[in-house]
């Protein structure tokens, strides 16, 4: 994994390491509005974020990429991570602080990661699931390409009734590159 760097923010490699800055930004009680909940402990953040160190599945199947975001100033504001499968398909999440929402920080950093994601890893397409009443969520996908998925679809993702699936096509079939990523 890379570090990813863009004029608003970095984006470094997911470690151990990180797992004191960011429970305070998981403390945030706003980011569990629609879903989860924060870590128990700084331990237990800590041990999994040791897990995720590996980068794969137990069963090595699938690649879990999981970077966390930093300003120019230092501050670490939350985490892009992205699920990568055998068949080129790569599964998105995100969150940011509150105190950094509507400031186009999440776009920035999902963009950024999806563009490395697409020259690095050879990415097709994107997915992500989300709460249906996370309208902030909805729209930052929408602004970055995506689609809501179709009928079928959100079966074959075995998607909850309560949930979306918003897909970013293939980019074999859109014509859609890393320039069109990052210029989106």
């Amino acid at each position: 994994m890379r570090i990813i760097a863009t004029p608003t923010l970095t984006l470094e490699p997911q470690t151990a390491a990180h797992a004191e800055e960011m429970f305070v930004v998981l403390g945030d009680p706003a980011i569990y509005e629609y879903e989860n909940e924060p870590p128990p402990s700084l331990e237990w953040l800590r041990t999994r974020f040791a897990k995720l160190e590996s980068r794969q599945s137990a069963d090595g199947k699938q690649q879990w990429l999981n970077w966390v975001i930093r300003l120019p100033t230092s501050e670490l504001i939350g985490f892009v991570q992205a699920t990568l499968h055998p068949n080129g398909d790569a599964g998105i999440a995100y969150v940011l602080a509150s105190a950094y929402w509507g400031r186009g920080l999440a776009r920035d950093a999902v963009k950024a990661m999806m563009a490395a994601l697409l020259e690095h890893y050879r990415v097709r397409t994107f997915s992500a699931v989300l709460k249906r009443e996370n309208l902030r969520s909805v729209k930052l996908l929408q602004r970055l390409g995506f689609l809501l998925a179709s009928v079928a679809e959100h079966a074959e993702y075995q998607v909850e009734p309560d949930e979306l699936l918003m897909l970013r096509r293939p980019v074999a079939k859109t014509g859609l590159g890393v320039d069109e990523i990052v210029n989106h």
